[in-house]
């Protein structure tokens, strides 16, 4: 055997070593989850996420190939928090609600906490159409619009672990319930109309309120959707005085009675 091959020989090695390491690992993450969940433990502490990071900060201060290998532990970390998304829902959660209400906010804290992909329906229109959501209602009208919206959510049927965060109006048209329920969990989120204002009245890509930002108006919007957004929740969370992990721990914990029932 040559240089060449012994060294190639140790290569393979290792990569059983990282293999065998990579499957037990992924084994004891489960392991965790279900420790978590038997025992009462909040799933999410992202803080052990920071420990980790300065645990390998610490140990690669240095050190040879240290991108490489912190590329290499946040691909795991990355998975991690996939395996654990699986073994919570085996379907997408469905964000509905008012402006305003954190459906965006809380998008982007479940595709940090647990990598899930995010797919922001107003977003994913306007892109495909090549214009915005204004311009395709006057060009096309509100039923074309309506259209792109339930074809879209059937569309997602295919996926799972999937956040589906849906424009206001979504929930108003019945058959997008429906869509949204055969392979999903409905999520409503809702804050008071004193909370609405304060989070949108400095954004001004809000047509239905950019000319009447009050408490009073925004009341009457939110009476006028309550009970078709009500009827299409499978569970409803408020969002007043919480934080991002506040509302998610929640949305977890209600998600996880609503499946074990």
């Amino acid at each position: 055997m040559n240089q060449l091959e012994i060294l190639r020989e140790s290569l393979g090695q290792c990569d059983e070593i990282i293999l065998d390491a990579l499957l037990m690992r992924n084994r004891i993450v489960e392991d965790i989850m279900a420790y978590k969940e038997a025992n009462g433990i909040p799933i999410l502490q992202p803080e052990q996420e920071a420990k980790q990071k300065e645990w390998l900060e610490r140990r690669m201060a240095d050190r040879r190939h240290k991108a490489e290998v912190e590329d290499v532990f946040g691909s795991i970390t990355q998975n991690s928090k996939r395996i654990q998304a699986r073994k919570l829902f085996n379907y997408n959660i469905v964000l509905i609600g008012f402006m305003g209400a954190g459906k965006s906010t809380i998008s982007e804290f479940l595709k940090t906490a647990f990598a899930m992909d995010v797919i922001e329906m107003d977003q994913i229109i306007a892109e495909r159409e090549g214009m915005s959501i204004s311009d395709i209602f006057e060009v096309y009208g509100e039923q074309y619009f309506r259209d792109l919206e339930t074809n879209l959510l059937i569309e997602m049927q295919s996926r799972t672990n999937v956040v589906i965060s849906c424009g206001g109006g979504t929930p108003m048209r019945e058959c997008n319930v429906v869509e949204m329920k055969k392979n999903g969990r409905v999520v409503l989120l809702t804050a008071k109309p004193e909370t609405i204002l304060d989070r949108v009245k400095d954004s001004h890509d809000r047509p239905l309120i950019e000319n009447n930002k009050t408490v009073s108006f925004i009341a009457e919007l939110m009476e006028k959707r309550r009970e078709k957004y009500e009827a299409a929740a499978d569970i409803v969370i408020e969002t007043d005085e919480k934080d991002e992990l506040q509302i998610c721990e929640e949305l977890i914990h209600r998600l996880r009675q609503m499946d074990n029932k």
